[in-house]
């Protein structure tokens, strides 16, 4: 075989893998083009989260700049779409006070929630003697006082969305429920128990995906 026909021989492996490539990428640029598409026409929308109540077993500081706090929260989450299915694949709730966290975060177990489904946790979120800055303590003394305490209950979470087969990657979710507790006043709720009082809030949440 003379040299010639091996170099045409290399151009023309050359040339089939450049036309197997162009292939697979005009391949993979229609099945995106496709999916755009259709999460275009779809428009889904992000869960709508709302805390219905709080019962407060614990909030104080027996010990001076050490918060020792125990809440169990009914929140519900409602899927808004009537296409698109969502799956939980994480959900961490946790209690902030005056921008400090001062509980573990307490996970959700997984779940998916179908088209306009609505799914409904009640964990708990607790703390014991979790170290608080010094001027966070002297607020809670202050709320206390005054009767009335503010706290947000955060979930930190990723999410999937799926339409059809297609399932897409994750989505961080965050989501941020205020909760405002007449703490001073037991009447204000209802008792469980000796020492504890349940809050009825049905307060919105915020959402972001």
């Amino acid at each position: 075989m003379s040299s010639k026909d091996c170099g045409n021989h290399g151009k023309r492996r050359r040339l089939k893998a450049r036309r197997i490539l162009a292939c697979l990428l005009i391949f993979l640029f229609i099945v995106l083009l496709t999916i755009l598409i259709i999460w275009a026409v779809l428009q889904p929308s992000k869960p709508r989260f709302i805390l219905q109540d709080v019962t407060v077993y614990a909030f104080n500081t027996s010990i001076p700049n050490f918060l020792t706090s125990s809440f169990q929260v009914t929140i519900s989450s409602r899927n808004p779409n009537d296409k698109i299915g969502v799956y939980y694949d994480r959900l961490d709730v946790f209690a902030v006070y005056h921008n400090q966290q001062i509980t573990f975060p307490t996970r959700i177990p997984p779940t998916y929630q179908g088209h306009k489904d609505v799914n409904v946790w009640s964990p708990f979120v607790y703390g014991n003697l979790v170290p608080v800055a010094p001027f966070n303590s002297d607020a809670l003394i202050a709320d206390q006082a005054n009767g009335a305490v503010m706290i947000l209950f955060k979930i930190d979470g990723r999410v999937r969305w799926k339409v059809g087969t297609f399932i897409s990657g994750r989505y961080h979710l965050y989501v941020k429920c205020s909760a405002f507790i007449s703490l001073g006043n037991r009447n204000s709720g209802i008792a469980v128990g000796e020492n504890a009082v349940k809050y009825q809030l049905v307060q919105k949440c915020k959402v972001n995906v």
